[in-house]
């Protein structure tokens, strides 16, 4: 039975105080399938936004300065500490509150929607050198022209440094999400479950040489459903197989394939926007990944 999400805001008005529009919130992420953790940060971070607005003030009449002074309060007048990485998740927790309330008509203008991200720059990111990069592939390459030849790991490895998606896209292909008869350009397709994250699903062309491979594949392990049935520490494992015969000093994952894709391919002149659709990220998670893509390239320090 189809979960009929649109209603689940359609007792909310402007007029609604923040309480009502909070616990409807609630519902709808807990009817979205959120993990029990998210529902909870998420419920936490919005009702410090009742702490500190009037009790009688209803949504309809919050404003774009109120939630910045809000943040304000937080980060120096509130009292309690209150960490750059804690303030960032909790702007983030605020503006997918009222991006909610707005998609779904409780409210018409999103107040939060110019409300500065305060993105926390963690460490650069490893990636692979191009000497590197093609020590890793040559590796994966080997098993299929063993005696009994293994497709498995270049089919994987191969995805991952040419569509830069994530470990949890990548457990979450199925058969049916690879189109190798396009009119255009095969593809595979990055699906979610999720209705809250359709916007990270996305098409992505599939080299050629990754599609030979994978035909492989199929004929070796013949899986039914998944395209890799197996755990994510089993394909962890596979990496790190490739990792210590490429005679790697770094630690070879998904994170460091996904950064080696976005870099190698703004370095061949890929535009950056092209780029973050390729990864699926939103424009404000871009920003503060782009400024590491250009660290990476010897941009900016």
């Amino acid at each position: 039975m189809a979960k009929a999400t649109p209603t689940k805001s359609a007792h909310i008005t402007t007029k609604s105080l923040l309480p009502t529009a909070i616990n409807g919130w609630e519902m709808f992420l807990k009817d979205q399938g959120s993990s029990t953790h998210t529902v909870k940060a998420f419920l936490s971070d919005a009702r410090l936004l009742m702490k500190f607005l009037a009790p009688d003030k209803s949504i309809g009449t919050i404003t774009t300065d109120d939630l910045n002074h809000f943040f304000e309060w937080m980060e120096k007048d509130r009292g309690v500490p209150c960490s750059p990485k804690t303030l960032s998740r909790r702007i983030t927790s605020v503006k997918s509150f009222f991006r909610w309330l707005t998609k779904y008509g409780a409210l018409t203008l999103d107040p939060a929607e110019k409300v500065a991200q305060r993105s926390v720059i963690s460490p650069l990111p490893q990636v692979l050198t191009h000497d590197e990069y093609e020590a890793v592939l040559l590796a994966a390459d080997r098993h299929r022209r063993n005696p009994k030849p293994d497709a498995r790991y270049y089919t994987l490895i191969y995805l991952l440094l040419t569509t830069g998606i994530k470990k949890s896209e990548c457990l979450g292909i199925h058969l049916n999400h690879v189109e190798l008869e396009s009119k255009k350009e095969p593809y595979i397709f990055i699906r979610y479950a999720s209705p809250a994250n359709r916007y990270k699903e996305r098409k992505i062309e599939l080299e050629q040489d990754w599609i030979a491979s994978y035909k492989e594949y199929l004929a070796q392990y013949t899986p039914v459903d998944k395209v890799f049935p197996w755990s994510q520490r089993r394909l962890e494992y596979l990496l790190e197989d490739i990792s210590e015969e490429a005679g790697l000093t770094k630690h070879l994952s998904f994170d460091m394939c996904r950064w080696t894709c976005a870099l190698r391919d703004y370095q061949s002149g890929v535009e950056a926007d092209k780029v973050r659709e390729k990864l699926g990220v939103s424009k404000i998670q871009w920003r503060e990944l782009f400024i590491k893509l250009r660290q990476l390239n010897g941009e900016i320090k």
